[in-house]
This record gives structure tokens, C-alpha cells and sequence, in this order.
């Protein structure tokens, strides 16, 4: 089996076919992440199709010795990023209300099924939404270590902090989780 740093490189150098290699060994973390960045999978969709594409377009650019996977979760923060302002925006002009807010999670759902099936569902979608609604620079450190499982240092180079800068906001994040859930219960 090739080396991991092989395979890189040769994705680094155009070869499309390394490329597709690591895309499908990448894509349902990648998915995983961004679904819980968004709270949307229809926005997680084309936002995973733009992280790719944007990889793929800068591939030259991509450094072998570091994580495909780091780069690549950084080129998809950055594009949630995008997607959150572009949503802000349109919501300013149109008035319209977010699939998030509490009117719109409010709506029933038409499965019905064991009163323990319906609490644990509804209980994670409060934590879906409530992390959706954590501001970026508190999402990303979580959604990267509590959720996916990174350590501090990774989360920190993917972000660009220290792991100091990591470790107190992901401590906030769980501190506005903690509150905004025991408001809502």
C-alpha cells in the first residue's frame, strides 16, 4: 500500500486520480463536519462540492508534509464562513427567519415513533441548532475536537491559533452550550 505522504504528493502535483483517492477517504468527515457547522444538508452538499472544488484549484499549493485533511478542513471553514456571512446578508434584506430559530425547529415532525426515540431526537436537534448558533470562532475549535475527535494542537493548526486560544474557546463554547440548553429546557 502507498505511503500516505506519497499519495499527497502526487495529488500535489495535479494527478487527479490521487486526488479522487483522498477525496473519498475524506469526504464523510468532511460532510460529518460541515453538516454540523451549517445545521443544513442541503447547504452541507454544496458546501463539501465548494471545499473540494477549492482544493482542487489549489492543489499546487498544498504542502504534502501536512494534512490533507487539515488543509482540506481549513479551506471548508473558510468556506462556512462565507456561507454564514452570505446567509446574514440575505437574511437582512429579505426579513426572512432562520431555519434555525426557535419558530422553525418548533415544527412538529410528521414521523411519529416511541415517546424515547422523539425525546432523544428532539434533544439533538436543540444541540444541532444550539451549536449551529455558537459563533464561528467558538464552533470551529469544538466542532474540531469535541466532535471530531482532534486534539488541541491539530484544531489549533488547522485554525491558525495557539493551543492555548483553542483550549478557553472551546471551554466557552461548552459554558454558551451549557446555558442556552438549561434556558431552553
Amino acid at each position: 500500500m502507498e505511503g500516505r505522504v506519497a499519495l499527497q504528493k502526487r495529488a500535489s502535483h495535479g494527478e487527479v486520480g490521487a486526488f479522487e483517492t483522498l477525496v473519498g477517504e475524506t469526504k464523510a468527515g468532511l460532510y460529518r463536519f460541515v453538516r454540523r457547522y451549517v445545521g443544513d444538508a442541503d447547504e452541507t452538499y454544496d458546501l463539501v462540492q465548494e471545499a473540494y472544488a477549492a482544493a482542487w484549484l489549489a492543489i499546487r499549493r498544498y504542502e504534502p508534509e501536512r494534512s490533507f485533511e487539515a488543509w482540506l478542513r481549513t479551506i471548508a471553514i473558510n468556506k462556512c464562513r462565507d456561507w454564514s456571512r452570505r446567509r446574514n446578508i440575505r437574511r437582512l434584506f429579505t426579513g426572512g427567519a432562520d431555519l434555525q430559530s426557535s419558530e422553525a425547529l418548533a415544527v412538529a415532525d410528521d414521523e411519529v415513533g416511541p415517546e424515547d426515540h422523539y425525546e432523544a431526537a428532539e434533544q439533538a436537534q436543540r444541540l444541532h441548532a444550539a451549536i449551529a448558533a455558537l459563533p464561528p470562532k467558538l464552533k470551529e475549535p469544538l466542532l474540531l475536537t469535541a466532535i471530531e475527535e482532534r486534539s488541541h494542537t491539530e484544531a489549533a493548526e488547522i485554525l491558525g491559533l495557539s493551543v492555548k486560544a483553542v483550549e478557553m474557546r472551546v471551554a466557552r463554547a461548552r459554558q454558551k452550550l451549557s446555558q442556552q440548553l438549561r434556558v431552553e429546557t
